[in-house]
């Protein structure tokens, strides 16, 4: 079965949605959106990863964790260990030839689980993601919002201490990829604009395929 499925998981903690691409067998990729404003910014762009992705007969999910996207959680609840629990259980409930796909923060979610191999977009660390954080509330209109709230999300302090000393997880069967204009190192790089920095939500079709066909020769190597 291929396309695109609305369905959802359990955690310890309770359900979240999840959407669903692809074969109902084969190797499935845990994609993870980063955190707060720049998820809204990147959720179309990394749905179109992820259909090219079905082109190469490889599956995927893009679930919510708690305080993301649909969850019942409320944002200023979110605690990363909660979204991490979220995510272990998700790649257990998934299997062994689960592969994780982060972009940005993203690559913070999944250090706990058992997956196969880790793929990551232009990973971020919990402590340069406060500083965005607290960079963007200084400046303009955020200035002048209420405590606690960061660009109009509400983020409660147990939650910025466990981000701050938070990183993502490199070890095992890794690969980071960055855009042609970040010079940190990395595996490959691409031509193509931060659309996390953009102020609205878009998209870049042909970047999304270039990664799409990254991440498919990369999981062959892995499986190989």
């Amino acid at each position: 079965m291929s396309g695109l499925r609305f369905d959802t998981y359990d955690w310890t903690g309770g359900r979240e949605a999840m959407l669903r691409f692809g074969p109902d067998t084969g190797p499935i990729v845990i994609a993870a959106l980063p955190l707060f404003e720049e998820a809204n910014r990147t959720r179309q762009f990394a749905c179109t990863i992820l259909r090219a992705l079905v082109g190469h007969g490889i599956a995927s999910v893009l679930p919510d964790f708690p305080g993301t996207g649909e969850s019942e959680v409320a944002t200023v609840e979110a605690r990363l260990s909660d979204q991490r629990r979220a995510y272990t259980d998700l790649s257990q409930h998934l299997g062994t030839r689960s592969y994780a796909l982060s972009i940005r923060s993203g690559a913070l979610l999944d250090v706990d689980a058992d997956v196969a191999g880790r793929w990551q977009l232009a990973p971020q660390t919990g402590g340069n993601l406060v500083r965005d954080l607290e960079r963007t509330r200084a400046t303009g209109k955020s200035a002048r919002a209420p405590e606690g709230e960061y660009a109009g999300n509400h983020v409660s302090l147990d939650m910025l201490d466990e981000l701050r000393g938070a990183t993502p997880r490199d070890d095992g069967r890794y690969r980071v990829v960055r855009l042609d204009t970040d010079p940190r190192p990395s595996d490959a790089t691409y031509a193509g604009a931060p659309l996390w920095r953009r102020s609205e939500p878009d998209n870049d079709v042909v970047l999304a395929q270039h990664l799409a066909d990254d991440i498919s020769y990369w999981i062959a190597s892995c499986e190989g």
